[in-house]
């Protein structure tokens, strides 16, 4: 099982870091006076190796050529670009709203055959409604104090979420049965989304699964995550998106969510604990 998203990425800057360092120790240069031949202050070489400070496109090329190995630039940018875009903070992501992000990731979901979507906390991007995705990217936008353009965003989710009615995507997605009371909206929006789900869960190239509350696990709840084919996996935390693509990990992540799969109950089961979710909204 997988320990914490966050130490996969602090490992790649790591590994950037102490590659970096090699190169430096190859060409027999400590950091001073690698700091010196960059222009930099003395210490700037030391945080840099020790993965304190993450360097930027121009200190990677500013380090190779004071080692002599520009030729190691155009990977180690390309390493380091990687490792930061695997941890991004919501607040940085959100810094000119919600909308951009939506519409920057249609590539993702438009190319991704098959989607396997774990739910904890609130319902996975592509079955929410409008009302539904209101209330929740209102709070988003007021708990992380970023600028106000849920209507914007909320028209780009929807767009997004074509795919789930259009194309030769192919759904499996797992919710905790919890999601389906957490009350992110109003009572009419969480009723309409509800019989929403039950509208999508006939179609023929989406599995939804609900593990019960009460149900007997072999994997603890986890924090959502959704898995593009084979390719990557976004860890959602309260405070960063964590994109996972080493194929360790997410093979690890593909085996939990087989595991969690198995706790799920699926068809009339799963239709009768959301009827019953709509029953308790009175």
């Amino acid at each position: 099982m997988p320990s914490s998203p966050l130490s996969s990425a602090q490992a790649a800057r790591a590994a950037v870091a102490a590659r970096l360092q090699g190169l430096m120790q190859d060409a027999g240069l400590t950091g001073y006076e690698l700091a010196a031949r960059c222009g930099w202050h003395k210490s700037k070489s030391s945080r840099i190796a020790r993965g304190k400070t993450p360097p930027s496109d121009a200190d990677i090329r500013a380090w190779c050529a004071a080692c002599g190995a520009d030729d190691h630039a155009a990977d180690l940018i390309a390493a380091s670009r990687n490792a930061e875009s695997m941890y991004v903070e919501w607040r940085q992501i959100h810094r000119d709203g919600m909308r951009r992000v939506h519409e920057q990731t249609v590539p993702l979901y438009q190319r991704t055959r098959s989607f396997r979507v774990y739910a904890s906390n609130v319902m996975p991007g592509m079955l929410q409604t409008s009302g539904y995705a209101t209330g929740l990217l209102r709070s988003i936008t007021a708990f992380q104090g970023t600028p106000d353009d849920v209507a914007e965003a909320v028209q780009a989710r929807a767009q997004r979420s074509r795919v789930i009615r259009e194309g030769d995507h192919r759904f499996a997605l797992v919710l905790e049965e919890t999601v389906l009371y957490y009350r992110v909206s109003d009572d009419a929006a969480m009723a309409a989304q509800l019989e929403h789900v039950l509208s999508v869960m006939g179609q023929p190239n989406v599995s939804l699964g609900i593990i019960p509350a009460r149900a007997r696990r072999t994997v603890w709840p986890l924090e959502a995550f959704y898995a593009f084919d084979d390719q990557q996996v976004a860890v959602e935390t309260l405070t960063a998106e964590i994109n996972l693509t080493t194929p360790g990990e997410i093979r690890t992540y593909l085996r939990a969510f087989s595991e969690l799969s198995r706790s799920a109950v699926r068809g009339a089961e799963a239709r009768a604990l959301i009827t019953k979710a709509l029953v308790a909204l009175g």
